[in-house]
């Protein structure tokens, strides 16, 4: 085959291939907990419509902090054959197999969310766990996911001095604090959550006027809130009793909140802006997702934020 033809040829594979011309695949593992999750629920799907790749692993507990994760590396190293050494994916993994699976370009990690706001619970715990990953992929880059404050109306503010805004800042100071004394990058996650309550185009989450959660009889759910980007009411059936019960998270993420973190972290990962991505959950209007790509692109890339 004449050399100019194969070049056409080579050329029209790489215009058709998954990838395409000047696409990049990416490898992220994060040492995380349900935040962690949350963030990766789009970030996939976001990715692909970008014209990228991702492979995303999550060494995940629920609600796991700094030292737990270090706790069970631990007794890993310990012995390789303890249970409490493989916590993840169901007893399956060590964190050092995660680590060890492949050269992963980016190594996320973050502090579980009812410690985000204390760096006292930081360290030491988060410095062995950063020499751990360096000790065992040590071509990674490492992130520090920045987490979100709770919605307005949890319950958890009723217990402190805190709210919303005061949780979001004393957050922020904490992670801006590990970042300045490790010199790692940070994804802006809690940014971009606070970011969105006071842009005018998305607003402060706005409670369902109508709706008394004492009296509330399943399978009544708020129909008039506005703007949440958590998780707020679910009716869940009580495994032992078989009895429908009122559910209330005002931690996690919801389907718009998951797609502002999958646009910070696309931004964040990719430096591609996240505005004009094709990709629409099921349900989102399309002009909701544009404001949280706006909200996103403006917290990561214009480095603007609250």
């Amino acid at each position: 085959m004449p050399r100019s033809r194969w070049l056409a040829c080579l050329f029209l594979v790489f215009l058709w291939s998954p990838l395409g011309l000047g696409a990049r695949s990416v490898s992220l593992l994060s040492v995380g907990n349900s935040f962690s999750q949350n963030a990766h629920s789009y970030l996939a799907q976001l990715t692909e419509a970008a014209g990228h790749q991702i492979v995303l692993t999550n060494a995940v507990i629920g609600g796991c902090d700094f030292e737990r994760h270090m706790r069970h590396a631990d007794a890993y190293e310990a012995d390789p054959s303890s249970s409490n050494g493989r916590p993840y994916y169901g007893g399956r993994s060590s964190l050092k197999e995660l680590l060890c699976a492949r050269p992963w370009d980016l190594v996320t990690i973050q502090q579980a969310s009812p410690k985000s706001f204390k760096p006292e619970t930081y360290h030491p715990h988060v410095d062995r766990l950063i020499a751990y990953i360096r000790a065992n992929a040590p071509g990674a880059e490492i992130l520090i996911h920045e987490t979100w404050a709770y919605r307005d109306d949890h319950a958890f503010f009723g217990l402190t001095n805190l709210n919303t805004d005061e949780m979001y800042r004393l957050v922020r100071a904490a992670y801006d604090g590990l970042a300045s004394e490790t010199g790692f990058r940070l994804i802006p996650s809690g940014d971009a959550f606070e970011a969105a309550r006071r842009d005018p185009a998305w607003g402060r989450f706005l409670p369902d006027p109508t709706f008394d959660r004492k009296s509330a009889q399943a399978p009544t759910l708020p129909t008039a809130e506005s703007r949440a980007l958590h998780e707020g009411f679910a009716w869940k059936t009580n495994a032992r009793t078989q009895v429908a019960q009122l559910a209330f998270d005002g931690i996690h993420a919801n389907r718009s909140g998951k797609y502002l973190l999958g646009c910070v972290w696309l931004e964040s990962v990719f430096g591609v802006s996240a505005e004009g991505n094709s990709f629409l959950p099921a349900g989102m209007k399309a002009e909701d997702a544009a404001i949280l790509q706006r909200v996103a692109h403006r917290v990561v890339s214009e480095k603007r934020r609250p």
